[in-house]
């Protein structure tokens, strides 16, 4: 892989090896150690030829090896007034929301910002989790109601939105 081409990858899709690694860890220096290391991985990889998708994905996955491995060794939490701007919700009712997502069990927290934050379907997510979509949406559910509980929400599940919601500063690149 030329250094060209890592840029290209770390342009395309550095954002969101950063956000998942700072959604699973939750802690800034971690997050930047995970971003550092996976796009090194990325360099010895030598893989040039593979298409957006599957570069994507191989990231993802990278990355979440990468914070289970960080996990087993580091635990720490940060306020949200330590994440970096990018990560801030703009109005107060999503910063209460991403605040609360930010208190779920991990998987539940992964599979939320995946879905969510990411814009992945959850079969796409069953993949790079190594899960069955069932299991994913099972996640999706409990972290719905856990949410509902915390922030005092809506007894209808019915109201809660399975497509809208995403972080405001997330996007899937296409």
């Amino acid at each position: 892989m030329t250094e060209q081409e890592l840029n290209n990858a770390m342009r395309a899709h550095g954002d969101t090896v950063y956000r998942l690694a700072l959604c699973r860890l939750q802690n800034t220096a971690d997050a930047e150690d995970v971003y550092q290391d996976v796009f090194l991985r990325l360099l010895e990889q030598g893989a040039n030829r593979w298409d957006g998708e599957h570069l994507k994905a191989w990231l993802i996955r990278t990355t979440l090896n990468r914070c289970a491995d960080l996990g087993r060794r580091r635990r720490g939490t940060l306020t949200l007034e330590e994440i970096p701007d990018m990560a801030h919700p703009v109005d107060e009712a999503a910063e209460e929301l991403w605040d609360a997502v930010s208190r779920l069990p991990e998987k539940l927290r992964t599979a939320v910002h995946l879905f969510y934050g990411e814009g992945y379907e959850s079969g796409e997510i069953g993949v790079l989790l190594g899960v069955p979509a069932a299991t994913v949406r099972g996640r999706l559910r409990r972290a719905r109601a856990e949410l509902r509980d915390l922030l005092g929400g809506f007894d209808d599940e019915e109201s809660l939105p399975e497509t809208d919601g995403c972080h405001p500063c997330a996007y899937r690149a296409e």
